[in-house]
């Protein structure tokens, strides 16, 4: 790069360009079609299979055959053009059938993974009159969404409506048998997937909306795991646009590989978008593996032998730590490897990477970078920079990149810390909530839409995105507190005895709008906290010292991220019951 052209703005200089060529940028276009349009563009034929789902496989032709079956049956229960579904399924191939057919017919999925209570109000704030739930719903949480919501007709999905059950590994099937409860729902207000799709075959009245690209298409809501989870809203232009950027990447290999999911549930963008449709759209066998639990999926990995498996930092950790894979099983067939949902920090990828290496699989471990309210993916690990000190690529073709000063609409240099800000095509339409959606999408003086990410972190002179942590977080009497800069110096100190370790950065409540570090270590056997104390402190600035240094088994996880919204619950309850405990002992005295 010819650093003499560079202006000292990220965003006009976009250095992030010279690792596109003319080439390559020509053949990236955004599209402008349907879902189901663009998955039609890109089939390899209709009878060449889409879906691998417990060893049924699920042909285009079937794909498209069902997703016209399900728009006549929606039309037929009721739904038309900009109403909400609520859906509440697995990654199963049902949810691909009504994402498309939703679409077909002009309106919306609604989907969440949180607590009964947030299930129930999103859906009763869908105003819907029927749902679609995975039949394991319990007889008490149907009467919940039938008391408390809109809700008229549930229908009930069975687990297994597109596989056969005795093809699942044994240990899946538990799994998949412990979802049920004591007494599954059931009633007047309850129908099958298979009289559902009855209902529209007689179905005579229009089916098709007219087409727009701009409607919305998908509301998924955060996972909470940082705060209050939000209703992101997304369309169809919002989501192709991300996965066009992808397809390049993703299916550049010559021969026709396969894509796993395990139990990531679409009720997140980035599994629908960069977990769903890239794959179908990139001439990728998708097995859907939705039943396996978390601590089942090195054996699923092993089974499947997948070229490419979406490897959250929680699988790998899962993989690496239950010590089933043998020494000498090859990984060879991963043809890629990385961490995306939350940091990754040095500890934890050099361990990825060693694991790899020892498994004969020699490629590179990355780290990549988006959010909900982006569509998923924002970036791509393209740049030839070692990885690692939060390093998550460059920005993605068509996405325009920036780090401001925290608050305002001031962009800063290169080098220098502060908000990660987008601009793209894949930014999404909305939050539910009006103001919420004013603070996110913020129109700047260059006249674009920028989302604001709340993400903490800065851009070298290369265009190389560096996301450090998660908001700006001062600490009283001086100093920025970042998570992952704070874990990479403990961890590249080397310190004897801890095999992981994360920051977790707790409201000071002694001083409103400042925050105290705590760190949580998971020793190697032998070790205690006395033993690694010392050199922790050491190597740490002053500012950055560690309140207490707290002993873990392992790392704790919620809704896929490391669980620091639940340590700092924790703690903070500690510090009330204790400020609490000296209230009462000082009326006493």
């Amino acid at each position: 790069m010819n650093q003499t052209s560079l202006t000292g703005v990220p965003s006009a200089d976009r250095p992030w360009m010279q690792y596109y060529p003319e080439m390559l940028r020509r053949m990236i276009h955004l599209p402008d079609c349907t879902v189901k349009d663009y998955l039609r563009r890109f089939c390899p034929g209709d009878n060449v299979d889409a879906m691998d789902f417990y060893g049924s496989r699920v042909p285009w032709a079937t794909v498209f055959e069902k997703a016209e079956d399900t728009a006549r049956a929606l039309r037929a229960l009721g739904f038309g053009e900009n109403d909400q579904i609520p859906v509440f399924l697995s990654s199963t191939p049902e949810f691909v059938y009504l994402l498309l057919a939703a679409e077909q017919i002009g309106a919306s999925l609604m989907c969440r993974d949180n607590t009964l209570q947030e299930n129930v109000e999103s859906v009763r704030r869908s105003g819907a009159k029927a749902m679609f739930v995975q039949d394991w719903l319990s007889q008490d949480e149907l009467g919940r969404y039938l008391a408390d919501t809109d809700v008229e007709k549930v229908v009930l999905v069975d687990a297994c409506c597109s596989c056969h059950k005795e093809n699942m590994p044994d240990y899946v099937r538990r799994n998949l048998e412990s979802f049920y409860p004591a007494e599954k729902a059931h009633g007047p207000k309850t129908m099958t997937w298979e009289a559902f799709l009855d209902g529209g075959r007689s179905f005579s009245g229009t089916v098709d909306a007219p087409e727009n690209l701009d409607r919305p298409l998908f509301r998924a809501y955060t996972s909470g795991s940082t705060g209050p989870s939000k209703q992101v809203i997304h369309s169809a232009r919002t989501m192709l646009s991300v996965v066009a950027q992808m397809n390049f990447y993703a299916g550049s290999i010559q021969f026709r590989p396969t894509w796993m999911v395990t139990c990531l549930p679409p009720t997140l963008v980035a599994v629908v978008v960069s977990m769903l449709l890239m794959p179908l759209s990139s001439n990728k066998l998708l097995i859907l593996n939705p039943y396996c639990a978390v601590q089942d999926v090195d054996l699923e990995l092993m089974r499947c032998k997948p070229n490419s498996w979406p490897i959250i930092p929680m699988f790998i950790e899962t993989v690496m730590r239950n010590g089933r894979i043998p020494d000498d099983y090859d990984l060879s067939h991963l043809t890629a490897a990385g961490a995306g949902s939350e940091s990754y920090n040095n500890n934890q990828m050099r361990r990825a990477q060693k694991f790899l290496e020892d498994h004969n699989c020699h490629i590179r471990f990355t780290t990549g970078y988006g959010n909900s309210e982006a569509g998923s993916n924002i970036s791509l690990p393209l740049a030839p920079h070692p990885m690692g000190n939060g390093n998550v690529g460059v920005p993605m073709l068509y996405n325009i990149m920036g780090v401001f000063e925290p608050g305002t609409q001031k962009e800063l240099t290169y080098n220098q810390m502060g908000e990660i800000c987008v601009s793209g095509p894949g930014l999404m339409l909305g939050y539910d909530n009006p103001d919420a959606t004013a603070r996110a999408l913020q129109k700047h003086a260059d006249g674009r839409i920028w989302l604001h990410t709340g993400d903490i972190g800065y851009m070298n002179e290369d265009g190389v995105i560096y996301v450090q942590t998660r908001g700006k977080a001062p600490r009283f009497g001086g100093g920025d507190l970042a998570t992952l800069p704070m874990e990479n110096i403990v961890a590249d100190a080397d310190i004897a005895g801890i095999d992981d370790e994360f920051f977790v950065l707790v409201p000071d409540v002694e001083h409103t709008g400042y925050f105290l570090p705590y760190l949580f270590v998971v020793l190697k056997e032998g070790y205690r906290i006395s033993d690694i104390e010392k050199p922790v402190r050491a190597c740490l600035k002053p500012y950055m010292q560690p309140v207490e240094i707290r002993q873990l088994k392992e790392r704790p996880f919620f809704h896929f991220k490391t669980n620091r919204i639940g340590l700092t619950q924790t703690i903070l309850a500690e510090q009330t019951r204790c400020s609490d405990e000296m209230d009462a002992l000082n009326k006493k005295r």
